[in-house]
């Protein structure tokens, strides 16, 4: 046997090695992706400050009412819990006089603080139970025009959305990072079987010794 055969076929070795695991990385990446999920939040409610908190496995939460430049925001604005945690909004002091209630028709939570208030440090408590299962939507009654909204999801049995909008029970959300890694591990394999066709085809001329 050549040296060329065994330079070639160790290479082949190498390759194949490397394809199998990127192979396995990919396979891992949409594993973890499939296990990401999200809400189907009311589109309303996605704007504000937009911040997003998964609480599932926590006693309680904190929501900041008047966040933002402009005090005009719940913060975080969209938040997931499980049945029977504490939820405590608590004002800043910014944006004027505000309070939390669900909007008409806006979910199975019935959140409402009463009469809007300004003072630092106020609060109002809510504790969730089964009757809240599902997606809740809020709002500040006196800044709902400015889009002072907000989403309050309970439960493991939520509608969850499908990245392009789509919703649908089963869905799953994909992070940014798994598509990426997806991604550049196709290229890195189409990039190693390139190379060993042409190690194979013309490794003779490329290492400088023609074969007999």
């Amino acid at each position: 046997m050549s040296s060329d055969d065994v330079s070639r076929r160790a290479f082949m070795r190498t390759a194949a090695g490397a394809t199998a695991a990127a192979g396995a990385a990919t396979a891992t990446a949409g594993t973890a992706a499939a296990q990401e999920v999200e809400p189907d939040w009311p589109s309303a409610a996605v704007g504000n400050v937009g911040s997003y908190t998964d609480a599932r496995g926590q006693d309680s939460v904190t929501i900041s009412v008047g966040a933002g430049d402009q005090g005009l925001a719940f913060d975080p604005t969209l938040v997931w819990v499980d049945e029977g945690t504490t939820i405590t909004w608590e004002w800043t002091g910014a944006g004027g006089s505000h309070n939390v209630k669900t909007v008409d028709g806006g979910g199975p939570a019935s959140l409402d603080s009463g009469d809007p208030v300004g003072e630092e440090g106020a609060t109002y408590e809510y504790e969730t139970s089964s009757e809240d299962a599902g997606i809740t939507h809020y709002h500040c009654v006196p800044h709902t025009a400015v889009g002072m909204h907000a989403g309050l999801a309970v439960g493991e049995d939520v509608a969850t959305v499908e990245v392009g909008g789509d919703s649908g029970s089963n869905a799953v959300f994909v992070p940014d990072a798994a598509r990426a890694l997806g991604i550049a591990t196709f290229i890195a394999m189409v990039s190693t079987l390139g190379l060993a066709f042409v190690f194979m085809k013309y490794g003779g001329t490329i290492t400088g010794r023609e074969q007999a």
